[in-house]
Order: structure tokens, then C-alpha cells, then sequence
């Protein structure tokens, strides 16, 4: 059986950016220790249920940071024992500059076999992150960067935001410049998307960007990105040669991982589940099933995000099939469009494609078109 990705969702956070959607709370230390002790609890459980290995840990939030590195590394090596995580895995943690400053034990994170850090930038302008309602500052992601690198991080991502009130074409422009001279080997660029319920939503006309001026400046950062030595290989994540994200191709390969925490999903023997936003119901165990998974539409729909897009070569190895004919003679309406490219080899997204991915996946699979 293939090696699974465990993901632990850590949903504590000092306070609530403007535009999070995400399960997130305040807690203090009884309730942060009980919250871990709960997940190292549940990972040793269910590495004695499955008896999986797995090669890729990702622990996000949230702000995991805010817990402390001592925390981390506990839920890390309690990871490793129960999945039988090697040496030669990718072990990430997400942190915020705002709690991750030179005070924070980047060290004691490295000899508990973490070896990838996700940074939430956002923004290298602080009138954009103040906007956001960030609490770091540009000078804070240096600090964080440099810390992280002065204890040995040799592989670190940076989350930036496109299309976020008060940005332009030049202030993204300094913030792409920004990640690259610090020198991160990895750049998440997602296109902000107003939730329900969040403080943005109240000024979501005012806020929105109409379609061609996101459209705009998504290209913009997508040719700024491969200028400075990032190659796209999915929607919004960009990296230098051999620095993809292995936990996340995870999910876009359609492959199986386990969620741990508040909020967190599961692809665990062909089955879907999760846990629901509740801290009593984590507690408790209490888990919904979410259907099948890894049908081939499911894994049609994953592929595609990826600039690779949906091969023949890998969907035989997977199915032991040809993509069906139907999928292939929907995408072939698109092939004189500057929307998808499709030849023997398979089908992949334009970047124009990507700007509409949702639909044309959609048009693909249903026969609309």
C-alpha cells in the first residue's frame, strides 16, 4: 500500500484576520495542553488502527506556532512513532511571523524532525496587512525567515495574497521581489475569496475586484513568479526545481491521508470522513463520513489543478484505463481556445484555464459546453 500524509489542524490563533473562514479560536494553556494531548492520543490510536506508514506530516492551522515548539515536537514525534515516519519525510509546520519572532525555538522545531516551514505573509506592504487585519509586519517575515535558516530550515514556503484591498500591480510586484530575495524555496499565491461570516463580508462589493482586474493580476504574479526562477505546478503554488509542497500533491494526486483535530478531513481506505467544527465532538471521537473517494471524476477534477494536468501515462498506472473518450472529446472543444491544451500525452490548463478552472472542470466532466 502507498505511503499516507497525516495532517493535524492546530485551530488556535492570538486574534481573527478580516478575511479568515477557517476554525480558529483563542485558547489558553490548559486548553491548548488538552487540545494536544487529545491529538497525540488520536494519532496513536489510529496508527495502531491502520498500520500505514506515512511520508509526509503537515501540521496547520490556525497558528500553529502559538502553541510553542515544545507542543509541535510532541505531536510530531508521537507522528512518527505511530506511522512509522522516516528520517527522509517531509515534516511542515505553518507559522505566522507574529508568533514565531527570534524569541521562538527554530531549533528545538529541527531536532523533532520538522525539516519545511509554511510562512503566512500575505504581504510584504504593511498598509496591505494592515488592511487584512495581520498583526506582523514586513520586517517580521525577515526576521522569521532568518531565524528559521540560522537553525537549519532548508526548504521554507511563503503564503502571499492576490487581489487584497490597497494592492496594485507594483505593490505585488515588491512583495514576489520581496520572497525572492529572501530566498525561499516556495511561494503559495492564492486569490483572496470573501467568506460568509467574515469581517470582509460586510464590505464584500466594495472589496471585490471585478473579474478582469483579478484576472490581471493573477497573470501578472504568475510571469513575475517564473521570472525570479518559480515554476507553476498547481493553481496557485509556485517553487524552485524539486521544492514542491509533497504533502499538498498529496491531495491533487488523489492519494490517502488522515486529518487529525477541529475541522479536519480524511481519505483513509477509499473513504471520506472528518471531524466537525467542535471541540466536544473531537473529544468524543465523533466522526461523519463524507462518501467514496478516488472515483475517476474525483481524481479527473484533482489532476487538473495541476499545471501537468490529467496525463494518460499516469491515469492508466492508476485505473488501468484510458482517460474515457467522453472526457476526452469534451476537453477537445476547448483545444482551439487559449483555455487548455489537449495531445496524446493528455489534457492541462493555460493559466487562462486556471482562471476559470471551476467551470472547466465542470464543462469536462458533465458535457456541458
Amino acid at each position: 500500500m502507498n505511503n499516507i500524509g497525516i495532517y493535524v489542524h492546530i485551530p488556535f490563533c492570538a486574534s481573527k484576520c478580516k478575511y479568515c473562514d477557517f476554525f480558529s479560536k483563542s485558547g489558553n494553556d490548559d486548553e491548548i495542553n488538552r487540545y494536544v494531548s487529545a491529538v497525540n492520543e488520536r494519532l496513536a490510536k489510529y496508527g495502531k488502527e491502520l498500520n500505514r506508514t506515512a511520508d509526509t506530516l503537515y501540521i496547520g492551522g490556525g497558528t500553529p506556532g502559538i502553541i510553542g515548539a515544545d507542543r509541535l515536537s510532541s505531536i510530531a514525534k508521537t507522528a512518527k512513532f505511530a506511522f512509522m515516519i522516516d528520517d527522509n519525510a517531509e515534516i511542515t509546520a505553518e507559522l505566522n511571523p507574529a508568533s514565531a519572532d527570534e524569541s521562538f525555538d527554530f531549533s528545538k522545531l529541527r531536532q523533532a524532525g520538522f525539516n519545511r516551514l509554511s510562512i503566512g505573509m500575505q504581504s510584504a506592504n504593511n498598509n496591505e496587512l494592515k488592511r487584512l487585519g495581520r498583526l506582523h509586519t514586513a520586517e517580521d517575515v525577515k526576521t522569521t525567515v532568518l531565524s528559521a535558516r540560522k537553525a537549519g530550515f532548508k526548504n521554507i514556503s511563503l503564503d502571499l495574497m492576490l487581489c487584497i484591498p490597497e494592492q496594485t500591480k507594483e505593490s505585488l510586484a515588491h512583495s514576489i521581489e520581496y520572497c525572492a530575495e529572501l530566498g525561499v524555496e516556495h511561494i503559495s499565491a492564492y486569490i483572496l475569496k470573501i467568506e460568509e461570516g467574515t469581517p470582509f463580508y460586510k464590505e464584500k462589493d466594495a472589496l471585490t475586484l471585478d473579474e478582469d482586474t483579478q484576472a490581471e493580476l493573477y497573470l501578472f504574479a504568475c510571469e513575475k513568479l517564473e521570472q525570479l526562477g518559480y515554476h507553476q505546478y498547481e493553481i496557485s503554488n509556485f517553487s524552485k526545481n524539486g521544492m514542491e509542497s509533497k504533502h499538498n500533491l498529496k491531495y491533487w494526486d488523489c492519494d490517502e491521508y488522515l486529518g487529525v483535530g477541529c475541522a479536519a478531513h480524511s481519505f483513509i481506505n477509499g473513504k471520506r470522513f472528518y471531524t466537525e467544527r467542535s471541540f466536544d465532538e473531537f473529544y468524543k471521537g465523533i466522526t461523519y463520513q463524507d462518501g467514496e473517494g478516488g472515483s475517476i471524476e474525483e481524481y479527473i477534477m484533482l489532476r487538473l489543478r495541476l499545471a501537468k494536468g490529467l496525463t494518460q501515462k499516469d491515469f492508466k498506472r492508476r485505473f488501468g484505463i484510458k482517460i474515457p473518450e467522453n472526457y476526452i472529446k469534451n476537453a477537445k472543444k476547448f483545444a482551439k481556445t487559449n483555455l487548455l491544451i489537449y495531445d496524446d500525452n493528455g489534457i492541462k490548463f493555460t493559466r487562462d484555464g486556471f482562471l476559470i478552472s471551476n467551470t472547466l472542470i465542470l464543462e469536462i466532466l458533465s458535457g456541458i459546453g
